[in-house]
């Protein structure tokens, strides 16, 4: 099974989603459907985010913990 990812132009998407209905429940399943954002604004649309980010830009480099040394 695969999974893809699409950004379809609003002038094919009836089209697009035409050709699914070619397919039963079982061949292909919609998983997720909605207004494509960037990631600039889907970080903005996060509460706080953008002060965290911020704040992150004027910590020292020295307080950084490098990969290796993270616990996950």
């Amino acid at each position: 099974m695969k999974t893809v990812t699409l950004r379809i132009d609003d002038s094919a998407d009836e089209k697009f989603f035409s050709l699914l209905r070619n397919f039963s429940a079982s061949e292909v399943k919609i998983l997720d459907q909605g207004e494509y954002v960037t990631d600039d604004e889907y970080l903005r649309s996060i509460n706080g985010m953008v002060e965290s980010i911020s704040q992150a830009r004027i910590e020292p480099i020295e307080n950084g913990v490098s990969l290796d040394k993270l616990d996950w």
